[in-house]
């Protein structure tokens, strides 16, 4: 459609989870309305991109949990009975073995029975306890889980910003394509006006032939127009149900009106300041880099000296005579000696990956300040091209109606009348299209400022 936005390009989730989501109810009969914020609750609820992060972050909450066990006391009860055969020979008890404690048995002699394959009924129950005491691979280890944990938390803040930025786009796209069906529809009727009043004309004698041909021409034209647009609104509404959670065949109505008010201005040097402190993509590598500084600690603390303790408690029978308490108490320090190789290899290649890390973090801070100045240009060209588009707006107005009333009085044929209804109409699409851009460009200055989330009415101004 000359002149209009530029439609989607039927882009899917098998490349990006953001446009895809989970459909948690089938198609209901009726209108469902559907405001701007009615759409971006249901993305953040059922977005793919946003659940795929979410449960990222569960996973890394389970492996701290798995990590902080190693510094929290094991505590078990043990139980067991049963019945054990043992083979005294092949112990050592050879009979050769029992002569030299002949003077233990009586009669100063073992006895000639000497049972050498015994059976016992065996009882027992036992506490058992393990503890680290100290351990400075599992000190740094429990470090950077904490870490990544709080990363994740961030990435997860940054999808919930990603799903409002694209969920609001979608709305915004399909309310200008809302806004090209009502100009199509309306440029069908004012064609249509004409076409009649010209072949009333003709019929009368006042207009030649070739004046109704031109506006039969027009009407087609436009009716063309306007089926191409319905054609775009239905495919903009089911990708915005896609992204949503909405069934594709539930009948929608979009109740906000596409925002047109400025936004206030912002300094880029606020902005940035801004961005440093809710940007959560740099504080998920900064927190990254913290938990690859502790997995160096924990690399270079395998040198150090662990300290541990288990033991337990329990009781025993055999055979049923009586019941004896056991224990054990055991501390255990191990002391690593030479394992000089292996300590330096992973120490090495743990802050190879902590300075890349850094590095990505001092190339973080220079591209959030090229986006930033990015989005302001974008800002202010796309606002330059709303004021020049309502211009032309207004100006083809009234161009078309100065024609219209010289074709009714006769000055003129309706040529130039049809030629500004063109102009009309492409001066419509030009403001529709430039409004559509001039929005996505607030949302993406939020988004460069890391608090789309929580503002984005406010950088849309409604």
């Amino acid at each position: 459609m000359a002149g209009g936005y530029a439609p989607a390009q039927n882009p899917t989730s098998a490349t990006n989870p953001f446009l895809g989501s989970v459909t948690t109810s089938p198609a209901a009969p009726g209108m469902l309305s559907l405001t701007l914020d009615d759409a971006i609750h249901r993305g953040l609820q059922n977005n793919l991109g946003l659940k795929e992060a979410e449960n990222n972050e569960k996973a890394l909450h389970g492996e701290r949990n798995v990590a902080l066990q190693e510094f929290l006391p094991v505590i078990a009860i043990h139980s067991d009975t049963g019945v054990y055969e043992h083979d005294l020979i092949a112990f050592g008890f050879k009979p050769s073995l029992l002569n030299e404690f002949s003077a233990l048995f009586p009669g100063g002699k073992p006895p000639a029975n000497f049972p050498f394959i015994t059976r016992n009924d065996l009882t027992e129950g036992q506490i058992q306890f393990r503890q680290t005491l100290f351990s400075g691979p599992v000190i740094s280890a429990l470090k950077a889980a904490g870490s990544a944990l709080r990363a994740a938390d961030h990435e997860r803040i940054v999808a919930r910003g990603t799903v409002v930025q694209q969920v609001a786009t979608a709305y915004l796209r399909a309310i200008a394509a809302s806004s090209q069906v009502n100009d199509a529809r309306a440029l069908v009727a004012q064609a249509q006006v004409l076409l009649d009043h010209e072949r009333a004309a003709h019929e009368a004698g006042t207009a030649a032939r070739l004046d109704e041909l031109r506006a039969q021409v027009q009407l087609e034209a436009q009716q063309q127009a306007l089926i191409s647009a319905q054609n775009e609104e239905e495919k903009d509404l089911i990708l915005l149900k896609r992204e949503i959670g909405i069934d594709p065949g539930q009948q929608i109505d979009l109740t906000d009106p596409a925002p047109s008010s400025e936004l206030t201005a912002q300094s880029r040097e606020e902005l940035l300041a801004t961005a440093y402190r809710y940007r959560h993509d740099y504080l998920a590598l900064q927190n990254q880099a913290v938990e690859l500084k502790a997995a160096h600690q924990a690399y270079r603390a395998q040198r150090l000296p662990s300290l541990s303790f288990q033991g337990f408690w329990g009781t025993a029978t055999v055979n049923g005579a009586g019941t004896h308490g056991t224990m054990a108490a055991v501390g255990t320090l191990s002391v690593p000696l030479f394992r000089e190789a292996r300590l330096r290899g992973d120490a090495e290649a743990s802050q190879e990956q902590l300075d890349a890390v850094n590095d990505e973090l001092a190339d973080l801070r220079e591209r959030i300040d090229e986006q930033l100045r990015m989005a302001l240009l974008d800002l202010q060209a796309t606002r330059e091209l709303v004021d020049v588009a309502r211009s032309t707006v207004e100006l083809s107005t009234r161009a078309l109606s100065d024609e219209t009333e010289r074709v009714n009085a006769g000055v003129d044929d309706n040529l130039p009348l049809v030629t500004a209804q063109a102009t009309l109409a492409s001066a419509e699409n030009n403001m529709v299209e430039s409004l559509y851009q001039y929005n996505v460009a607030k949302l993406a200055l939020a988004t460069a400022a890391g608090v789309i989330e929580s503002r984005y009415r406010e950088y849309l101004g409604n």
